[in-house]
């Protein structure tokens, strides 16, 4: 339908895995799942339900018919009832059981936690394989020299590789933070209306030990070890305000990267990816612009401020529940899942195929090396008897001189040959022109990367096998 908005999270950026884990069908197999998983517990603890009333749940649970449910929904104005009806209507004889002594948010909130949990390990999954190619990347080029910047302004060397780390670096944060999501999420469990979990303390006559064997057993069947010790209705938002804040936190690393790869494209000196067909222009048809890298940025910037939906709702529940989390929830997270996943697969598909320029950054290093080789030159003297303090300002007088040049007249940077024709240092061209090597100037940053790799990187590659097994997402307009 072309007459009715959709979001273009879903028509232009996220996954196809993604879409489907924030999908209908999923959100409400799962309740169903959940309504299984009820009412076995709840027989197994010695309520009067039947094996054959469960086989039944289970033979119709991906048997949804959303007309039919849709229909009772504006019947009844409540979502969760109309999907009970829908359910019932092809169970009829386990109706009378389906969702016995639970409210709205055992279905709603235990299914928002398996999503995030299914979202979170789709994303851990993408993380590790952006690990893979950016560190193929930095081995590759850990000993090409490149300018390093402090300020935006030339500093001391690095090289290609070494700076990969530094993004490769932020991303295993990133990962941490969402193993440690994934160890400690826990399911709402079994609470109740306010969480006292009176309803089935009655069902259960009174049988305090029965209630908390519920709370483990479903939990247990849905995959979950950690149930919430304690809630209101719901489980506590700052669940969600925490998973967000991990997902703007792999939105900052991503804008990191994306910042630096527009900045360098714009040097000429490492490039994203550029199709043989792609139009950088529809007005300038020689623009390669940084598209995937712009896309990035735009994207990352809606997650970080999107996490702050999140944040003000937790801070905003009265008591035991309010529902002015809901509209907003229903929102704010899918889209900040939607949008990471978007992100990232950008990010795989920029560290998949980065175009480097030797002989451009070759020639930047160049024009700012001898200032740089001033201090070695400077040492080359002293040991020759010159003192360190008047060569010092003569190197300082010598460089503002070649700068001038460089920056008022467009010239080449001379600063080295007149270094060697000032009798005071006492060298030679030559002595001169050997502190020429960039090679020389970028400290340990192929052992540094080395290392980093062996021991940060490949540890967490080992681990996650399987993930380096996927394939990144066709990256669409």
């Amino acid at each position: 339908m072309k007459d009715t908005y959709e979001s273009p999270l879903a028509s232009r950026y996220a996954s196809r895995e993604m879409l489907y884990i924030f999908s209908p069908d999923k959100k409400f197999t799962t309740w169903r799942r959940l309504w299984i998983a009820l009412a076995r517990a709840e027989m197994e603890l010695g309520l009067p339900i039947t094996q054959a009333q469960i086989d039944e749940m289970e033979r119709e649970k991906d048997n949804i018919d959303y007309e039919l449910a849709a229909r009772k929904e504006k019947e009844l104005r409540h979502d969760v009832m109309a999907h009970i009806h829908a359910y019932g209507a092809l169970c009829p004889n386990a109706m009378p059981i389906i969702h016995l002594g639970a409210t709205s948010c055992y279905v709603g909130d235990n299914t928002d936690i398996i999503i995030m949990r299914e979202g979170l390990q789709l994303i851990r999954d993408k993380l590790v394989r952006i690990l893979d190619k950016l560190g193929r990347f930095a081995a590759a080029y850990k000993a090409l020299p490149t300018l390093g910047y402090t300020h935006y302004q030339a500093a001391q060397m690095v090289t290609v590789g070494k700076r990969a780390t530094l993004w490769m670096n932020e991303l295993l944060m990133d990962l941490d933070e969402v193993e440690y999501r994934l160890a400690n999420l826990k399911m709402l469990g079994c609470k109740g209306t306010t969480g006292t979990q009176a309803s089935f303390l009655e069902l259960f006559a009174g049988d305090q030990e029965k209630v908390l064997q519920l709370d483990k057993k479903i939990a247990a069947e849905m995959g979950f070890d950690l149930v919430q010790p304690v809630s209101g209705q719901t489980y506590t938002r700052k669940v969600d305000s925490a998973i967000l804040a991990t997902l703007s936190g792999i939105a900052q690393s991503a804008h990191k990267f994306a910042t630096d790869l527009r900045l360098l494209c714009h040097m000429k000196e490492i490039e994203e990816p550029f199709e043989k067909n792609q139009v950088g222009s529809s007005a300038m048809p020689y623009k390669r612009n940084p598209m995937r890298s712009e896309r990035i940025c735009a994207l990352a910037r809606y997650v970080i401020a999107d996490s702050m939906n999140p944040a003000m709702t937790s801070s905003l529940q009265w008591f035991e529940r309010t529902l002015d989390d809901s509209a907003n929830k229903r929102i704010s997270v899918s889209e900040a899942f939607l949008a990471v996943d978007s992100i990232l697969n950008l990010y795989e598909n920029v560290a998949s195929n980065l175009v480097v320029h030797p002989k451009v950054i070759e020639k930047h290093i160049m024009e700012e090396l001898p200032f740089m080789a001033t201090e070695n030159i400077l040492m080359d003297a002293v040991k020759k008897g010159g003192n360190r303090q008047e060569l010092h300002e003569r190197i300082r007088m010598h460089s503002l001189a070649a700068g001038s040049q460089v920056k008022d007249e467009g010239k080449p940077n001379d600063l080295l040959e007149r270094i060697a024709a000032d009798p005071a240092f006492g060298l030679t061209k030559e002595d001169v022109m050997k502190h020429l090597d960039p090679a020389d100037y970028i400290g340990c940053c192929p052992q540094q990367v080395d290392r980093f790799l062996a021991e940060c990187v490949q540890p967490v590659l080992d681990k996650y096998p399987e993930a380096l097994k996927g394939t990144g997402t066709e990256i669409k307009v």
